[in-house]
Parts: C-alpha cells; sequence; structure tokens
C-alpha cells in the first residue's frame, strides 16, 4: 500500500505534509470501512458465530504481524499509557463487540451511518473534552451538514422504530470509541505496523479470554470453509490488517479530524452496495442524506490548515 509503511526498522518514518500517498490510503480505508459494515450485517447469514467473526478479524493480523514483533517491542513500551489504551480499546475488541452487536439489531447501511458517518462529531467532541481542540467556523458548518446527513439517512433507513432504538446506541458508542482511537493515532508516536499489533494482540487475548469462559461462543469447528475464507479475507486481511495501516498513514499525513470527515463516506457506499449484496433497499430519504453527507464531506475536504 505504501512502501513507508512496512519496515523491518522500528524507527518512526517521516509522514509530514499532506500528499497523496495520505488521499489513497484514506480512500482504501473508506472502501474498506463500507465492507465492514456489510460483512458485520452478513455474520447472521453464514455458519460463523460473532466469536468465531472476533477470533479471525484479530487473528490473521496477528500472524502476520509475528515477524515484526522483536522490532516494535522498544517502540511500545514507550508509548504513554493513556495513547495505548487510546489505540487498543478503541479500535480494539471491545470497539469490534459494540460493532457487531449493533449490527445484529439494524442494517448494514446503520453500521455505517451510525458510525463512520459520527465519527467527525466523535472526533470533534472528544477532540474538545480531551485537549480543548475548537473547530473554525467553516468546518464546523460542514460538519453539521454532514450530520444532518446522517440524520436523514438514519431516518429513511428507519432507525427511528423502537427495536432499532438499542442497535443504533450500541452502532453510536462504538462511534465514540473509533473517535478515541483516531485521536489516539494522532498523538502516539508508533509507526503503523506497532499500531497494528496495539489493536490485535490485546483484543485477541481478549477473544480468547471471552471463549475460554464461554462469554463467546464459537461454531467455528462446523462452520463451513467458505464463510471462513470470506471473513479471513474481510475482516482478517482487509479490516485487520490494510484498514488499520492506511488510516494510521492518512491519520498521520492528512489529519485526525479530516480522515475522520472524509470517513463519513462510507455510509454511502455502505447503503449502495447494501442494495444488490443484501438487497436493502435505500428509500428516498435515505437517498437525500447521502447526497447531503457527500456535499459536507467535500466542503469540509478543502484545502486549509489543521491541528493535527
Amino acid at each position: 500500500m505504501t512502501s513507508a509503511a512496512i519496515s523491518p526498522s522500528p524507527a518512526r518514518p517521516s509522514f509530514a505534509g499532506e500528499g497523496t500517498t495520505g488521499w489513497i490510503a484514506l480512500v482504501a480505508t473508506v472502501l474498506i470501512w463500507a465492507s465492514f459494515a456489510l460483512s458485520i450485517r452478513a455474520v447472521g447469514a453464514t455458519s460463523l458465530t460473532p466469536g468465531d467473526a472476533a477470533l479471525i478479524r484479530f487473528l490473521v493480523p496477528a500472524l502476520a504481524m509475528l515477524p515484526f514483533m522483536p522490532s516494535r517491542l522498544a517502540a511500545l513500551r514507550a508509548m504513554r499509557a493513556s495513547h495505548a489504551l487510546m489505540i487498543a480499546v478503541g479500535g480494539g475488541l471491545p470497539f469490534f463487540l459494540l460493532a457487531m452487536a449493533g449490527g445484529r439489531l439494524t442494517t448494514a447501511a446503520h453500521v455505517s451511518a451510525l458510525i463512520a458517518g459520527t465519527v467527525p462529531l466523535s472526533v470533534a467532541i472528544l477532540g474538545f473534552a480531551l485537549y480543548r481542540e475548537r473547530l473554525a467556523a467553516w468546518r464546523a458548518m460542514a460538519l453539521g451538514i454532514i450530520i444532518g446527513g446522517i440524520l436523514l439517512l438514519v431516518a429513511g433507513l428507519g432507525a427511528f422504530r423502537l427495536d432499532m432504538v438499542g442497535g443504533a446506541a450500541l452502532l453510536l458508542s462504538a462511534s465514540l470509541l473509533w473517535g478515541l482511537y483516531t485521536l489516539g493515532l494522532r498523538h502516539a508516536r508508533i509507526d503503523p505496523i506497532a499500531c497494528v499489533m496495539l489493536v490485535t494482540y490485546p483484543s485477541l487475548a481478549g477473544v480468547a479470554l471471552l471463549m475460554a469462559t464461554g462469554a463467546l461462543d464459537s461454531n467455528l469447528a462446523h462452520a463451513s470453509l467458505r464463510d471462513v475464507a470470506i471473513f479471513a479475507a474481510i475482516q482478517g486481511v482487509c479490516v485487520g490488517f490494510v484498514s488499520v495501516l492506511a488510516y494510521s498513514v492518512a491519520v498521520r499525513r492528512l489529519g485526525a479530524l479530516r480522515c475522520a470527515t472524509v470517513g463519513a463516506l462510507a455510509p454511502v457506499l455502505a447503503a449502495l452496495l447494501a442494495v444488490p449484496l443484501l438487497g436493502e433497499i435505500p428509500s428516498m430519504l435515505s437517498l437525500a442524506g447521502v447526497a447531503v453527507v457527500t456535499a459536507g464531506v467535500l466542503l469540509s475536504s478543502r484545502p486549509a490548515r489543521e491541528t493535527r
């Protein structure tokens, strides 16, 4: 994806300046986020349990990262505990389980709209609460447009039905965790490979513990090879490995809030892809929300100085 992303050396690569690599990484991330929402919804139609999906999500990148472990240990040990916690919790197992639980109660478009679509708001709220960061007036206006579009999208999907309120609350909680993860990426002094490790290994340990205690069920021994292969490719390789690397690169090059804002395009893609793949047809109100979100993202992404 980028030659600076994977290096046998623990030295932190230079991510100064805004360039095409950052945008390429961000576009790849948005595409993967959309597929993440679709795969979350598709779990119920497979032979896999949520525990199986979590195990696959974190086991694949854990195995891929083993050769890089010795060269990153020193950098991981030197991290501030607060930044390590923001990344491990915000992008790891707690986020995944909240997204999975919320997705089972809603639709693919809800998953993407209420997580990726609201992450810009989560980053803005947490940025102010933790670091007293303020938004420029034009960016605040763009954020308001995006949130308005997300509300239209969600209203058109029927998120205000009583049976979906709990799922929506879980997805919004996941959005707050992802906002925490985004801010942690901005402040952490580690390279993308170390970031993948920090998300992956504590989460894999958590999955093993929950399965050992019976808190997470598994049907992996009886699951079809096709289901396992598909989830290994989407959740393990794309979400667990590529998207974590790509998002880390994008945040370093483009800034946390810009990445979170452009990420709001993920619900647009998820809503469109859910039509042929899952048969989830958006209403006219939802389509209007898609247009409004896109307009807000275009406004927010104009060149400007941003706190990184």
